[in-house]
C-alpha cells in the first residue's frame, strides 16, 4: 500500500488501497462510526458492517446547505455519537466538505475519515483540512480547518464516474501541474486515462506538500486557489449547473491571461492552458454578459482582503499573487478571453 503523509494540525496519511471497505474497518478498529453519503452512493455502503451508522445526504452541491448541515447534526445526536466516535464521508468533494465541517463542530470536534469517490475529491477536497458549507452569499463562506485522521483513496471508484465528472476532476489535476509539477502537464495527452494513477498520486503529493507547509492559508496555500476566484463565482452564477472543475477550468483561462499581462507568463504558457483544457473537452468560456454579476459575486470571495486577489503565474510552476487591478481591466480581459 502506498501512502502520502500530510503534517498539519495533525499528522495523517493518504492511503492508496484496493479494498476501501477493509481499509476503513481497519482504521475504525473498535470505534463507533457513522457514514455520511449522498443518495446516489447508498448502494456502495450496504456491505459495511451494520454497527456502522448511515446518514443519507442529497446529491451534489445541495448537501452543502445550512439545512442539511443542521439535519445531519441532529441525526448524529440521535445516534448518540460521543467524542470517541468517528464520522466517515464517502462521496465526492461536497460530501467530504460537509462531513469535515460537521466533525469540526459536533461536540466541538470529533475525528473523521475521508473516502473520496470522485477524482476532484481525491486530489483536492478531501486533503488539507478545509471544510465548509455554502451560504446564500457565496460558496464555502461557513467553514473550519479540521483535518481528517485518514484519507482512503481507492481508484476503483473512478471506474464508475461519468466521463463528464472524470474530466471535471482533471481540472484540479491540471491546476497542480500549472502551479507546481509540470510533469503532470506532460502526462495529460490523448492517453491521459492510462496515466491516471500517476496523475492522482502526483496531484495529491502537490497538495500534501503545500498544506504541510501552510495549513491555514497564511500565504503559500493560496496557490491552490489558482483559477478559483472567478471559478467559484461562475459556479454560483450557474446555480451549480456546472461542475466545480468545469468552472475552475474557465477560471484558469482567465488567470492565465492575467498572468500574461501582469505577472510575466509568456505567450506560450498562456496558450498552453487553452490547449490542455480544450484537449480535455473542458469549458474555457462563459457568457460575456455575466461579467457584472460575476464581479459582484467575487466581492464576497472569502480570500478577498482590501481588494480582489488572484493567484497568477510568473511561469509554469512558479505562482505569485496579483492585487493591483481594477474592475475595468478585469472586465476587458474577461470579455476578450472568456466571454462568448
Amino acid at each position: 500500500m502506498k501512502s502520502i503523509e500530510v503534517n498539519s494540525e495533525r499528522r495523517y496519511t493518504v492511503d492508496f488501497v484496493n479494498d476501501w471497505q477493509q481499509s476503513l474497518q481497519t482504521a475504525l478498529a473498535e470505534r463507533r462510526g457513522i457514514v455520511l453519503t449522498p443518495e446516489s452512493m447508498r448502494d456502495v455502503v450496504t456491505k459495511l458492517p451494520k454497527e456502522i451508522g448511515r446518514i443519507t445526504l442529497p446529491d451534489g452541491e445541495n448537501q452543502k446547505d445550512s439545512g442539511t448541515f443542521i439535519r445531519v447534526m441532529d441525526e448524529i445526536a440521535r445516534f448518540g455519537l460521543d467524542r470517541n466516535g468517528v464520522l466517515i464521508g464517502i462521496g465526492g468533494g461536497a460530501t467530504t466538505d460537509l462531513t469535515g465541517f460537521v466533525a469540526a463542530t459536533y461536540l466541538r470536534g470529533v475525528e473523521w475519515i475521508a473516502v473520496p469517490t470522485s477524482l476532484a475529491g481525491m486530489v483536492d477536497a478531501s486533503i488539507g483540512g478545509k471544510t465548509g458549507i455554502n451560504l446564500a452569499a457565496g460558496k464555502n463562506l461557513a467553514g473550519a480547518f479540521h483535518s481528517p485522521i485518514k484519507v482512503i483513496v481507492d481508484l476503483h471508484f473512478l471506474d464508475t464516474l461519468s466521463d463528464r465528472d472524470l474530466k471535471a476532476g482533471m481540472a484540479e489535476v491540471v491546476k497542480c501541474g500549472f502551479i507546481s509539477d509540470p510533469t503532470i502537464l506532460k502526462l495529460v495527452t490523448d492517453r491521459w486515462k492510462e496515466a491516471l494513477s500517476d496523475l492522482v498520486h502526483r496531484s495529491i503529493a502537490v497538495k500534501a506538500a503545500v498544506v504541510t507547509r501552510d495549513f491555514k492559508e497564511s500565504f503559500e496555500r493560496e496557490i491552490l486557489n489558482y483559477g478559483h476566484t472567478l471559478g467559484h463565482a461562475i459556479e454560483k452564477h450557474s446555480q451549480y449547473e456546472l461542475r466545480h472543475g468545469e468552472c475552475v477550468a474557465i477560471g484558469m483561462v482567465f488567470a492565465a491571461e492575467l498572468s500574461r499581462r501582469f505577472s510575466g507568463l509568456d505567450d506560450e504558457g498562456a496558450k498552453r492552458h487553452m490547449t490542455i483544457l480544450s484537449q480535455l473537452n473542458l469549458p474555457t468560456s462563459y457568457a460575456k454578459n455575466a461579467w457584472s454579476s460575476l464581479y459582484q459575486i467575487m466581492q464576497s470571495d472569502k480570500k478577498k482582503k482590501s481588494s480582489l486577489r488572484f493567484v497568477t503565474l510568473r511561469k509554469i510552476g512558479e505562482p505569485t499573487r496579483l492585487e493591483d487591478t481594477n474592475e475595468g481591466q478585469l472586465r476587458e480581459i474577461y470579455e476578450e478571453v472568456v466571454g462568448r
